[in-house]
């Protein structure tokens, strides 16, 4: 059983997951293309942290929304443990982040990803996400895929 709560991203397995983030994303792309938040910007405010955890507690998921103040947000740093993959870990963990924004009055919530990771954009598409033009620090970058979704 999967459960998903909101917690302090300073603990030895998160940060065990933000470098096997780290170095997953650094194998695909030039490190000038990873925009993950480092564990201060994870610590911001604006910024809440889920971890998702299996029934023995141990943690296998997370993800950051990134909530801009402006009625839009940002999904960061979705990384699902090798021990979590394939049993529906990050469903678990968007199906928080988005009911957490729509708590928030976040009506958009937008992502980046990569051209590579192409199981990660069939999940966002599956979700509803749809292919925006890139945005912000992502424009002119060949390795962004910027996608959105309208929260209801």
């Amino acid at each position: 059983m999967t459960t998903v709560t909101v917690e302090d991203p300073r603990q030895p397995e998160i940060e065990a997951m933000l470098r096997a983030g780290d170095a997953y994303a650094l194998s695909l792309y030039p490190a000038d293309s990873c925009y993950m938040l480092d564990l201060d910007e994870l610590t911001a405010e604006g910024v809440t942290v889920f971890v998702a955890r299996d029934g023995a507690g141990t943690a296998t998921g997370m993800a950051a929304l990134v909530d801009r103040g402006d009625g839009t947000g940002e999904l960061k740093r979705l990384f699902v443990a090798e021990s979590g993959r394939g049993q529906g870990v990050a469903t678990a963990v968007m199906d928080a982040l988005e009911a957490a924004a729509r708590a928030q009055s976040i009506h958009t919530l937008q992502l980046e990803t990569g051209p590579k990771q192409l199981a990660a954009i069939a999940l966002y598409e599956r979700r509803g996400y749809h292919h925006i033009e890139n945005f912000g620090p992502y424009v002119g970058d060949e390795f962004s895929v910027c996608m959105q979704k309208a929260l209801a």
